[in-house]
């Protein structure tokens, strides 16, 4: 009986300390935002002050007004959020047939193929990008957002590889009872496969989106600055709690999707195969 007690209390301690080593590393971890939050309430004269003080005298809720009054966020923002949901959508439907191809059907070169989409995976935006940017230069694509798009339409390696884990999972016999029922290949994908691969819609969805939304380098190298992004734009703001209180806005949708999100993430990305 002792012996049991002790393991019991062994593991009650053994989950307090996983406990409070979360704790303390959520706590490190959110230290940035606090800061970011706290400084978008300040003057430009409180975060030159000196001693900094933590906390202003006086909170500027008019910095979040004046992003909307004397910036173009709310125009960028629009630009940003449609143009990210645009690629999210296309890249989601294209990625989902490569990955339903790559998972359930053995062509001649198949294997290679996916080797080299799995390549692309390694390699570094900064490999790419330049001659991306004369592709597009020649064919009179620079200063506009059709990069995202065709970039969209041939899908991403990482998403394609993640569809092909999760449709892997789906048990063969589902797949020859749907070919017996005379279903054709496209047929079956939107019929059975992808309604049962929605944790993996959620995830890439998501993915896509914060990748074009939370985009630096990209619109600062393909787009003039009266069509970049909101990454890009906010380099241009003005400085003092103005520039945090639109830094804030910047990241709080980020924020939320992640919260609401997280199990659909890890779902998507943990599970392989039929749920229920």
């Amino acid at each position: 009986m002792a012996t049991i007690r002790s393991g019991r209390f062994q593991k009650q301690i053994n989950a307090f300390n996983r406990y409070l080593v979360l704790i303390i590393v959520a706590v490190f971890l959110m230290i940035p935002f606090f800061l970011l939050t706290v400084s978008s309430f300040k003057t430009r004269a409180d975060l030159t002050a000196y001693p900094p003080d933590l906390f202003p005298e006086v909170l500027q809720w008019r910095n979040y007004i004046a992003v909307f009054l004397y910036t173009d966020f709310g125009e960028i923002a629009l630009r940003t959020g449609v143009l990210a949901i645009t690629f999210a959508g296309i890249t989601t439907i294209t990625s989902a047939l490569s990955g339903f191809a790559f998972a359930r059907y053995r062509v001649p070169g198949s294997r290679t193929l996916f080797l080299i989409v799995m390549a692309m995976l390694i390699m570094p935006q900064i490999v790419i990008i330049i001659p991306q940017f004369i592709i597009y230069a020649r064919m009179g694509l620079i200063n506009t957002y059709t990069p995202w798009i065709l970039s969209a339409l041939s899908g991403t390696p990482l998403y394609i590889f993640l569809f092909r884990q999760f449709f892997m999972g789906f048990p063969k016999e589902l797949e020859e009872a749907a070919e017996i029922d005379g279903c054709d290949p496209l047929r079956m994908f939107v019929k059975i496969f992808l309604p049962n691969a929605k944790p993996a819609i959620a995830t890439v969805m998501i993915f896509a989106f914060i990748s074009v939304w939370g985009d630096y380098f990209t619109p600062l190298i393909f787009l003039n600055a009266d069509k970049t992004l909101l990454g890009v734009a906010l380099a241009s703001f003005y400085g003092g709690g103005l520039l945090f209180a639109a830094t804030a806005l910047y990241i709080t949708p980020l924020v939320v999707i992640f919260y609401f999100a997280q199990k659909h993430i890890l779902k998507g990305v943990v599970t392989s195969g039929l749920k229920g």
